[in-house]
């Protein structure tokens, strides 16, 4: 079916059974390697962004997950401090909150390599509809029509949306249609393509910021 098409139906939600055991160790081993070889580069953001505004290494927000249930999502800090002013808001291109090494990260999406300890947590999946915070949810679950299909599986630093170029300011709703298009037709290849368009892909993307 075209997953570009203006209506898409799910017709299965979830990964479960054996698809669910097998999709969680794969998560656990990417983790695991991926941490082991990303420890340079973040030691390395890490102590630029400790010098360019002294302020915290890693930034926490609260997201929603599988099941709406709620954690702490790990980012490295890509704006100054208390940026948002305990009003959520969306990053946006011409973005000034954005810090100089911020801005840099954001683009290649390494303010997101902290995230694969929430993977290791099981908070996360290393591929699955990008998380989103409980306020924003809230409004595109009246708005977007299947919006919360996506919580039915945990959320994944990278995704079919994210991969297809729906990533920062873009259309809500064509995410979910991408999203929903990865939930019905899951396997471990899928993700396994995912992961290698992202990497040479996704990584380099214009809506990222």
């Amino acid at each position: 079916q075209d997953v570009d098409s203006p209506v898409y139906y799910c017709t299965s939600f979830g990964i479960g059974g054996i698809s669910a055991i097998i999709k969680r160790a794969f998560d656990i081993v990417i983790a695991l390697v991926g941490l082991i070889l990303a420890s340079p580069v973040m030691l390395v953001i890490a102590i630029c962004i400790k010098l360019e505004d002294h302020g915290s290494v890693i930034y926490k927000q609260v997201r929603c997950t599988k099941d709406m249930k709620e954690f702490t999502i790990y980012k490295f800090r890509s704006m100054k401090e208390n940026s948002e002013g305990g009003e959520a808001k969306l990053a946006v291109s011409d973005d000034d909150r954005l810090t100089k090494i911020g801005r840099t990260i954001r683009r290649f999406k390494l303010d997101e390599l902290p995230q694969l300890v929430n993977i290791l947590k099981g908070d996360m999946s290393v591929v699955g509809p990008r998380p989103e915070r409980p306020y924003f949810v809230e409004q595109f679950k009246e708005s977007v029509p299947k919006y919360m299909v996506k919580h039915q599986v945990r959320p994944g630093i990278t995704g079919w949306a994210q991969v297809n170029g729906y990533r920062g300011d873009t259309s809500i709703r064509k995410r979910i249609e991408f999203d929903l298009y990865y939930i019905e037709n899951w396997t471990i290849g899928f993700d396994f393509k995912i992961l290698f368009l992202t990497i040479f892909k996704g990584f380099i993307n214009k809506n990222a910021y």
